[in-house]
């Protein structure tokens, strides 16, 4: 697929139009299911507890984390790389989406961690490496605005975002690599899911609802950056005008 043809606004508003119902519809059903599981469906732990239910937000919220992340790190790549227009506005766009999903990850983990574990909060592998991805992503928004030329910025924030990608395999394998008060992985085992199947359904409608929602957001998002972009380059374009006739 030649994706320079999406550099046009026009026809990454068509590509938008088209998939907008669809992720909106998709993440406004799955949330909905996931909800509904998760809070009557779904039984409470026989340790946890109706404490478990937090389970059901944080779990996703974290895939989502690094989900968004990987995201923008290969929207870093194509903006360095291909030097694609489309690349930096999606890198921007999303980068929020993602602080809010890593923000949501450390707030319920926090609420989760207060029962099970007695404390609001430990320097343990898995959260440390989660509040940085947390502070990366606040370091990016703030990189990309702090040039008065967007380009620099862009390209700056694009370096940052690859280099921020080193933190991913810390987060996955920082329960295996250390020791952490957080459990290994129970849901991607090779052999079998250690969570039980009705667990499993509102853990899973979440985890697809959240990225249903992820897409629909950041679709909005590139098409008001485009916009905005689209605006600001008329208002040059104006001002420049102006001072031509006013020469002439």
């Amino acid at each position: 697929m030649n994706w320079h043809r999406y550099a046009s606004p026009a026809n990454f508003k068509r590509l938008s139009d088209r998939l907008m119902p669809w992720t909106a519809g998709g993440a406004a059903v799955f949330l909905a299911i996931g909800v509904w599981t998760g809070l009557f469906a779904s039984p409470a732990d026989y340790q946890q507890g109706e404490t478990v239910r937090i389970m059901y937000v944080h779990v996703p919220a974290a895939w989502m984390s690094m989900f968004v992340y990987a995201n923008l790190a290969v929207a870093g790549a194509a903006a360095l790389v291909w030097r694609h227009p489309l690349a930096e506005v999606a890198g921007r766009a999303i980068a929020p989406v993602g602080a809010a999903f890593t923000f949501l990850c450390l707030v319920t983990g926090s609420l989760w961690g207060k029962p099970m574990w007695g404390t609001w909060w430990v320097w343990d592998a898995r959260l440390t490496s989660v509040l940085i991805l947390f502070f990366v992503y606040l370091a990016y928004m703030a990189l990309n605005s702090a040039f008065d030329e967007p380009e620099r910025g862009a390209r700056a924030s694009a370096v940052l975002a690859l280099v921020g990608a080193i933190n991913l395999p810390i987060i996955k394998f920082s329960v295996d690599w250390w020791n952490t008060l957080h459990q290994p992985a129970s849901i991607t085992r090779l052999d079998a899911p250690a969570v039980d199947p009705s667990m499993l359904v509102p853990l899973f409608a979440m985890a697809v609802g959240f990225t249903f929602f992820f897409l629909a957001v950041a679709l909005v998002r590139i098409r008001a950056e485009l916009l905005e972009r689209r605006l600001e380059a008329l208002r040059h374009a104006r001002v420049a005008g102006s001072t031509i006739v006013e020469r002439a």
